[in-house]
C-alpha cells in the first residue's frame, strides 16, 4: 500500500470502543475459596444487545480533558455502519493476533523494518503494527468527524501506531482501495483542508513515517492537527475508515494535543461488546484524574519508541506467587491495545499454565481441544457457575494488577501464550486490559480496577 499523505482538517472526536467476551460475578460469590473468582456460566454467551448504559456521554469537553465513547468494533453498542459487518472466526481472530504479536516482538527487538516493506513483510511471515492494518485485530473504534462541514468517519483506535489516517477522495476502485460503510473523506469539500508541502517541516517531523508520507508532492493533516489521507491502500479494515494513532511519538494524536491535553490519556475497554468504554484526553475522566490507580515506570523502548513498556515482576496464581526468575522478565512488557491475548517469556508462561490446570482441576471441570495459540481450554457446559482461580499481574514500583474472570478467560481458554524467549518482550493485551482504566502518561502507567 502507498502511504498516506498528510492533510489539515478539523477533528471532532466522538470515541467508540469496545471489549469482548466477559463474566459477571456471582450472587454467592463469597462462599468461593480465598484466591478464587466464581462466575456465572450464562455470561460466556455474548449479549446481543447494547444492555448496560454508557459510562459517560458520547462526547464530553472542557479545558483540559476530553471524555469519549468506547464500544467493541462487532458488538451491539458499536455505530451501525461497523457493527453490521461480519465479526471474523475465532480462528482468523487468533490467526491474525499472532502476527501482530510477532511483528511487535520482531521490532523491539530491532530486527523488523520500521514502516511497511511488503517483501520483507512476506517473507517475515508478519504485518507492520506500525501502521495498524493488515492485522484484524484491533477491535476498538473511534467515530470522528473531520473536515468543515464535518464527515462522520469510524477509525479504529491503535497504541501501538502513531499516524492517523482515513481513506481520501479521489481513491481509485479495487485493489487500490478497500470497501467501507461511510462516504471518503474529499479534502476537496472541506473549507479547513489545506495541503502541506513535503518540504515542509511538518512533513519532515513525521520522523519515520515522512519517507512514505508524500503523495503528488503534498503531505498531509486538523486545525493544530495533522492527519494522513489515504488515496491507495489495501488490508483487513473492511468496513472502518481509518486508523486513529496513540502511539509515543510525534504523529500520534497523544503528542499532537499535548499543548491542550497535557500528554496524557486513559482509556477502559469494556468487559463484553455489549457495554461500553471510553477514551479520555487529558486528565479528570470519568473515574477521576489520579486517585485509585496502581501506577508503574514507564520505561524507554530504543528500536521500537512508539511502544508503551513497562517492567512486568511476578505474576500470581490463586493467591500464590510463582517461581520464576527475575530474568525471565527482564525485556520488559509492552502495552498494547491491539493484541488480544497476553504474550509471556516461556518460562513464565509454564508456570501460569501449570498453576492454572492445577487450581482448574480440583473442581472437575472437563477440558477441550487445545484453539489455535491457545492450549489450555475448558468444556463448561451444563454448569451454572464457574470457578476460577484468580491470576495477578505484578509490575515494577510493585503496582499490582489482579484479574477479573473476564481478563483470564477468553473463547474459553486460558488467554494467555508463550512467545520468544525469556529475557525477551512480554506484551500485555487488550482481554487483560478489560474493565481497567488504563491511564498513560510521559513517566508512568496506572492500572485502576473496575471503571467501566
Amino acid at each position: 500500500m502507498s502511504s498516506p499523505a498528510v492533510r489539515r482538517v478539523v477533528l471532532l472526536s466522538s470515541l467508540l470502543c469496545a471489549g469482548a467476551l466477559g463474566f459477571l460475578p456471582c450472587s454467592h460469590a463469597a462462599a468461593v475459596a480465598p484466591g478464587y473468582v466464581a462466575v456465572s456460566a450464562a455470561s460466556f454467551v455474548p449479549s446481543s444487545t447494547c444492555s448496560s448504559p454508557d459510562p459517560v456521554p458520547p462526547q464530553r469537553r472542557n479545558g483540559t480533558s476530553a471524555v469519549l465513547r468506547l464500544t467493541h468494533r462487532h458488538g451491539p453498542c458499536a455505530p451501525s455502519r461497523a457493527s453490521s459487518l461480519a465479526a471474523p472466526s475465532v480462528a482468523d481472530t487468533l490467526r491474525a493476533d499472532q502476527r501482530r504479536a510477532e511483528y511487535i516482538l520482531r521490532r523491539v527487538s530491532g530486527r523488523a523494518p520500521q514502516l511497511w516493506d511488503s517483501k520483507a513483510a512476506a517473507a517475515a511471515a508478519t504485518v507492520p503494527a506500525s501502521w495498524g492494518y493488515d492485522i484484524g485485530t484491533l477491535n476498538y473504534v473511534v467515530t470522528a468527524s473531520l473536515g468543515t462541514p464535518g464527515v462522520a468517519q469510524t477509525m479504529e483506535v491503535d497504541t501501538g501506531s502513531d499516524l492517523s489516517w482515513v481513506q481520501c477522495k479521489p481513491c481509485s476502485a479495487a485493489p487500490s482501495c478497500y470497501s467501507q460503510k461511510d462516504p471518503l473523506f474529499d479534502p476537496a469539500q472541506s473549507s479547513s483542508y489545506a495541503a502541506v508541502p513535503c518540504g515542509g517541516p511538518v512533513c519532515a517531523g513525521l520522523g519515520i513515517y515522512a519517507a512514505s508520507a508524500c503523495s503528488a508532492a503534498q503531505c498531509g493533516a486538523v486545525q493544530g492537527f495533522f492527519f494522513g489521507c489515504g488515496h491507495a491502500q489495501s488490508g483487513l479494515f473492511n468496513g472502518v475508515d481509518g486508523l486513529l494513532g496513540l502511539g509515543r511519538e510525534q504523529p500520534s494524536l497523544v503528542e499532537q494535543t499535548a499543548g491542550t491535553y497535557g500528554g496524557v490519556f486513559s482509556y477502559c475497554l469494556p468487559t463484553k461488546p455489549s457495554t461500553a468504554g471510553y477514551l479520555t484526553l487529558g486528565v479528570g475522566g470519568p473515574s477521576g484524574a489520579a486517585p485509585g490507580f496502581s501506577t508503574t515506570q514507564l520505561l524507554p523502548s530504543p528500536n521500537a519508541p512508539t511502544y508503551y513498556v513497562v517492567m512486568l515482576t511476578g505474576i500470581s496464581v490463586g493467591g500464590q506467587q510463582l517461581s520464576v526468575p527475575a530474568s525471565a522478565f527482564a525485556g520488559g512488557t509492552v502495552v498494547d491495545t491491539g493484541t488480544v491475548v497476553t504474550r509471556l517469556p516461556p518460562t513464565a508462561y509454564a508456570a501460569l499454565r501449570s498453576a492454572f490446570r492445577s487450581g482448574m482441576a480440583s473442581y472437575g471441570y472437563p477440558t477441550a481441544p487445545s484453539n489455535g495459540i491457545l492450549d489450555t481450554c475448558y468444556n463448561f457446559a451444563g454448569y451454572g457457575t464457574v470457578t476460577l482461580p484468580n491470576v495477578a499481574l505484578t509490575f515494577g514500583s510493585g503496582a499490582t494488577v489482579t484479574l477479573g474472570a473476564d481478563g483470564i478467560l477468553s473463547f474459553g481458554c486460558l488467554a494467555f501464550a508463550p512467545s520468544g524467549s525469556d529475557g525477551g518482550m512480554a506484551i500485555l493485551g487488550n482481554v487483560q486490559q478489560r474493565s481497567f482504566e488504563v491511564r498513560i502518561d510521559g513517566t508512568s502507567v496506572g492500572f485502576k480496577p473496575s471503571s467501566c
